[in-house]
């Protein structure tokens, strides 16, 4: 691994994650785990679970 790797690393590990990044990482999580299991399930499709699923709360 590089230096300049290293220190990016080093630096994030202390930054909290805001909530727009923490719902980006989810629908990344969970469009990576369903493509898995079926590869016709795109990201759209996900983003269009991850709104009904907001608005219901």
């Amino acid at each position: 691994m590089s230096e300049d790797l290293q220190k990016l690393i080093d630096a994030s590990r202390g930054r909290p994650m805001s909530d727009a990044e923490k719902e980006a990482q989810r629908r990344s999580f969970a469009y990576g785990n369903a493509h898995i299991e079926n590869d016709r399930v795109t990201r759209e499709m996900v983003d269009e679970a991850a709104e009904k699923i907001g608005k219901s709360h």
